[in-house]
């Protein structure tokens, strides 16, 4: 049974999209007559054993998953992952005890 704090997995990547400032485009830069995309730097993530958060966002805990972010929006939705994540607000945080504890990290 679905209940209203239940949302799509789209729906959540979205908001996630929207608060983290994801998906926005691409920089174009003009050198020397060309055009040239560059990719918006890689979030430098902190090692699992070194995190001091209580939990983490979606994108985070899909790096240390080594899967793709909605991969784990889908396992929010369909509550049939692994590990199930708390929701705040609308949007996802994933315990980082629950994530060690899967990950076997101590």
């Amino acid at each position: 049974m679905q209940t209203a704090t239940h949302r799509s997995a789209a729906t959540l990547a979205h908001w996630e999209k929207r608060q983290g400032g994801q998906g926005t485009p691409t920089p174009l830069h003009i050198e020397s007559g060309t055009v040239s995309a560059t990719a918006p730097p890689s979030p430098a993530f902190v090692s699992l054993d070194r995190e001091t958060r209580a939990a983490v966002d979606t994108s985070t805990a899909a790096y240390h998953l080594n899967r793709k972010p909605q991969t784990l929006r889908g396992w929010a939705c369909h509550e049939d992952g692994p590990i199930r994540p708390m929701r705040l607000h609308g949007r996802l945080a994933w315990r980082t005890a629950d994530l060690r504890a899967l990950l076997g990290v101590s």
